[in-house]
C-alpha cells in the first residue's frame, strides 16, 4: 500500500504540513514524483503525486478518488475495560477490523479502577488513529465515554453478546450490531439473567475453549465481519 497522509480536507492541490510532513518527508522520505493516498477528516481518501517539497511543507496534486474500505456492516464494539495494555491491543486491532465504534465497558468484574482509565481518552484515539493510517480506511472510529452493562443494553439496535459454552440462536442478516465482551472474570449471573431478557440481544458461543477477554473481542468481531460484513 502506498504511504498514507492524513490531511485537514481534499482539495486538487493539497499543502501538507506539521507532523505529518515530518513522517511523510524526513522519515519515510517520500520524494517528489512519488505516488501517495491521502484522506481526510470527512472520511475520503485519494490518490495524488508529490509536486514539490520545501524545508517545512509539500505540495500533493490529487488525481482520484480511492474507493471506500468501510465495511457494509456497522459493527459497535463494547469492550469490558481489561488491563491497559491489552485493551489498546484490542482498539487497535478492531480498527483494523472495520469496527465503527468502540464503547469500553464497565461490568461487575472489571478490575480495573475508573482512575486508572479515566485520563486515556486522548491515548487510545492517537491508537486508532494510527491503526486506520496502517490499514488504509479513511473513517475513524468513534470512541465514546465508558457506559455500564445496563446501558449497553439499552442502546438501540441488535446486539450479540460472545460466552463460553453458550448455546447459538442462529442470526440471518445484519447490517448494524453492537457486539459485547467480558472482562477477564467473565459476566455476572445478573448480567447473564438481564441479557437474557433483552429482547434485541442473542447470546453467542466462541468455541469450546474459554479465550482471554483481548483474544475473545479480535475473533468475535472477526467472525461477526466474516458472516455479514466485508472479510
Amino acid at each position: 500500500m502506498r504511504h498514507r497522509i492524513f490531511v485537514e480536507t481534499i482539495e486538487p492541490s493539497v499543502t501538507v504540513t506539521g507532523d505529518e510532513f515530518h513522517h511523510s518527508i524526513r522519515v519515510i522520505r517520500a520524494r517528489v514524483g512519488e505516488e501517495v493516498e491521502l484522506f481526510d477528516r470527512a472520511g475520503n481518501a485519494a490518490l495524488g503525486v508529490v509536486e514539490s517539497i520545501d524545508r517545512d511543507r509539500a505540495v500533493v496534486a490529487v488525481r482520484e478518488a480511492v474507493p471506500s474500505r468501510e465495511s457494509p456492516l456497522a459493527i459497535h464494539l463494547a469492550m469490558a475495560v481489561i488491563q491497559l495494555e491489552k485493551f489498546e491491543l484490542v482498539l487497535q486491532k478492531a480498527t483494523e477490523l472495520g469496527v465503527r465504534t468502540i464503547i469500553p465497558l464497565v461490568t461487575e468484574r472489571v478490575e480495573l479502577r475508573p482512575e486508572r482509565y479515566s485520563g486515556k481518552m486522548e491515548r487510545w484515539q492517537k491508537i486508532v488513529f494510527e491503526a486506520v493510517k496502517q490499514c488504509g480506511r479513511a473513517v475513524v472510529p468513534a470512541i465514546e465515554a465508558p457506559a455500564t452493562f445496563d446501558e449497553v443494553l439499552a442502546r438501540g439496535g441488535p446486539k450479540i453478546l460472545f460466552e463460553a459454552g453458550a448455546a447459538s440462536a442462529p442470526i440471518e442478516t445484519l447490517q448494524e450490531v453492537t457486539i459485547l465482551i467480558g472482562p477477564e472474570g467473565g459476566w455476572s449471573d445478573g448480567e447473564l439473567q438481564r441479557a437474557r431478557e433483552c429482547p434485541s440481544l442473542s447470546i453467542e458461543p466462541l468455541g469450546p475453549r474459554r479465550l482471554r477477554a483481548e483474544t475473545a473481542a479480535i475473533a468475535a468481531v472477526s467472525v461477526v465481519a466474516s458472516r455479514f460484513g466485508d472479510l
